[in-house]
């Protein structure tokens, strides 16, 4: 097992990662079951492929599941499905000394990290990512969010999981569709601070794509030990080290706002295209290498993940997208901090980019 500690003082946690871990679920989780059981969050899709893993886990160590399903897909992460998941889990009995547990991809993980944010001002969780992009990223950080007509993730809580439980088994049921667009979380990891790290992912990320167990493994340990650094020196994003982690998420989100949060495009899909544009932007601002940022999105390309905006159904003016950023979490005193590159490896966070000249450099992506 491999075993990796997010440092945060009493709120510090573990990552467990293991092929067969959720078959162990109940001995690992047993200390979370207040009262012997454990609320159980999943959506309809999850359940079909895990839940009865889950639940003969919990059984076999003498825990009771109370099961908690919501609809598949992004709109889940909203107000409505938030209000429905706090009075079903009050309905419960859900005590703020107990932990809910999430079980799914990035959308279960961030609603359900939400609801335990503010259920009784506050209550325990548990993180069971079943994606390869929860796996990765989303899980890990305590990041909680829905979305709002306004935005991503614009209204939400920094709210640490208890626990972490990583089972790369679990990834063997999912769309390939899926698995890409996790994968470009994975590949961000080698973008923003190591090179190293991106040349193998160049070397073996074919072989993670079509399921190599040793890859996924490799992959998903690297990552969550990458971010777990970041989250211990900055938790809550207040300086710029944390920030780093948002490489390609402002022009991703902005896709995603465009293209209505739906599975035309997939997040990772939209981080994917999202640090083309990054790389290309700081290509042409001259602060990268024209032939880093053709690499970056090569290596993209070829994992199937689109890097134009016509790849993810955006192909629209760049005011219009420069209008969904204007609704950015981040944004400061009208300003808008991007992440952008000195090369593969070597992102920093730019907070002096006039929003009319990215207007620009979109209007002269479209057509790509």
């Amino acid at each position: 097992m491999k075993r990796i500690e997010v440092a945060l003082g009493a709120r510090s946690y573990a990552v467990e990662i293991e092929a067969g871990l959720l078959d162990r679920a109940g001995t690992l989780l047993a200390r979370y079951a207040r009262r012997g059981r454990l609320v159980v969050v999943t959506d309809a899709h999850v359940a079909h492929a895990q839940l009865p893993r889950l639940a003969a886990a919990l059984g076999q160590a003498g825990i009771a599941m109370e099961p908690i399903l919501l609809p598949a897909g992004e709109a889940t992460k909203s107000w409505h499905e938030l209000a429905r998941l706090c009075d079903r889990l009050l309905t419960l009995g859900v005590e703020r000394g107990d932990h809910i547990v999430a079980l799914g991809g990035g959308v279960i993980g961030d609603l359900v990290g939400f609801a335990a944010a503010i259920l009784k001002r506050g209550c325990g969780f548990v993180q069971v990512p079943t994606t390869l992009l929860a796996q990765v990223d989303s899980s890990v950080g305590g990041k909680t969010a829905i979305n709002t007509e306004a935005g991503k993730n614009l209204v939400g809580a920094f709210h640490q999981p208890a626990y972490v439980l990583i089972d790369p088994t679990t990834l063997d049921t999912l769309p390939a569709r899926e698995i890409a667009a996790g994968y470009a979380e994975v590949v961000k990891y080698g973008l923003i601070g190591d090179a190293d790290f991106f040349a193998w992912c160049e070397a073996n990320g074919g072989a993670l794509l079509a399921g190599d167990p040793e890859a996924r493994a490799h992959a998903i340990a690297v990552s969550v030990a990458a971010k777990a650094r970041i989250v211990a020196e900055d938790e809550r994003e207040t300086g710029d080290r944390r920030a780093l982690l948002n490489l390609g998420h402002t022009f991703g989100h902005a896709l995603e706002a465009e293209t209505g949060f739906s599975d035309k495009l997939l997040h990772g899909e939209s981080v994917a295209c999202g640090m083309a544009l990054a790389f290309r932007f700081s290509a042409a601002r001259g602060l990268c290498p024209a032939g880093d940022a053709a690499r970056a999105a090569a290596h993209l390309d070829a994992a199937g993940l689109p890097t134009t905006l016509a790849a993810a159904h955006a192909d629209v003016p760049g005011a219009k997208l420069v209008a969904h950023m204007a609704h950015d979490k981040k944004m400061a005193g009208g300003k808008l901090p991007f992440l952008l590159a000195r090369g593969i490896g070597e992102t920093f966070v730019a907070k002096d980019v006039a929003l009319a000249d990215v207007a620009a450099f979109l209007d002269g992506e479209r057509g790509r």
